[in-house]
């Protein structure tokens, strides 16, 4: 029903209506998992993300995230529909599937990896609870409907905490986590990386060292997150890295020190999750992105970046419905 009252509501013009009245206000867009046929139900299937770029080379102007943040920073006008697209966590799925999409369409995009994760030291603490939850001898606790919970749980906690917590749910499972990742969550080669930027089409940004939530750390340790993810992603890369991807990025995982610290490491610009359009007084350092994972239905897709949920929630705060 939900989906048949959108597909109403765009063709009844709504959508372009709300594209039209918010052309001045970018977007950016917040990827994760790419799919081929028969994959992760979970990631944005190639198929899906073929049609989303296809409409957004229709009805949008695709950007490098640096013009975004270049005309915040000088006070310039937002180019009229302006859109960045971000990709975060640094898995292969990226290069084998969005890449090449990005090479036809060409497209401009962001990376942003984990540098411990590319280099192979570990991977991605949110992938080893994921692979966990796969499991036949799953608990309770990491059954798809509690998933979303158990994070919000493990996000508040200290790594060291929280490694502890994860090697003593594979314990009681009596599941050894790999000290590879499986395929489903392996990292890009620092070979693979080059390729994309080299193209020209894709800029590599730091999404830390481990993805600690900064805010379960203290100023010190995000430190060194910010500064050593730089130098290992540089000296992989041979190339400058500017912009920085908050881990999980959404309000309360990371502290106004630490946005400081941000821009006092050398970052033109960072990126959050939190959902909502860039406008001119946006700060370059807590930039607003619009998560695509969940929206693979191109109509659902549609709602969030042509702008009608934005005046939905806009008109719902008016009512005091939210």
């Amino acid at each position: 029903m939900k989906r048949i009252a959108l597909r109403l509501m765009q063709s009844c013009g709504l959508f372009a209506t709300a594209r039209a009245m918010s052309a001045q206000l970018s977007r950016i867009l917040m990827y994760h998992n790419f799919r081929g046929p028969g994959e992760d139900p979970d990631a944005v299937s190639v198929s899906a993300l073929y049609v989303q770029l296809d409409y957004l080379r229709r009805h949008f102007s695709v950007v490098p995230l640096a013009d975004i943040i270049a005309r915040l920073e000088s006070g310039q006008r937002l180019e009229s529909h302006a859109i960045a697209l971000t990709i975060d966590d640094g898995r292969r799925n990226c290069y084998d599937w969005m890449f090449p999409l990005l090479r036809e369409f060409r497209m401009p995009a962001t990376f942003f990896v984990v540098s411990s994760f590319i280099r192979r030291d570990d991977w991605i603490w949110t992938d080893k609870v994921l692979w966990l939850s796969e499991q036949p001898s799953r608990p309770s606790d990491l059954a798809p409907a509690q998933l979303e919970n158990f994070f919000c749980r493990m996000n508040g906690l200290r790594p060291e905490v929280r490694t502890s917590v994860i090697e003593t749910i594979a314990s009681g499972m009596g599941v050894p986590i790999p000290r590879e990742p499986p395929s489903k969550y392996a990292p890009c080669s620092w070979k693979e990386l080059r390729e994309m930027a080299d193209s020209g089409l894709v800029e590599i940004g730091s999404h830390s060292v481990s993805h600690p939530i900064l805010s379960s750390i203290t100023d010190d340790e995000s430190w060194r997150e910010l500064t050593m993810s730089r130098e290992q992603i540089e000296e992989g890369m041979g190339r400058p890295v500017r912009f920085f991807c908050y881990p999980n990025g959404q309000r309360g995982d990371f502290r106004a020190s630490q946005v400081r610290q941000v821009q006092e490491a050398g970052y033109c610009g960072a990126v959050a999750a939190f959902m909502r359009m860039v406008d001119p007084g946006t700060d370059p350092f807590e930039l607003p992105r619009i998560g695509v994972a969940g929206k693979s239905d191109v109509v659902s897709f549609c709602k969030y970046v042509d702008g009608a949920e934005h005046y939905q929630v806009k008109l719902q705060r008016c009512l005091g419905l939210v």
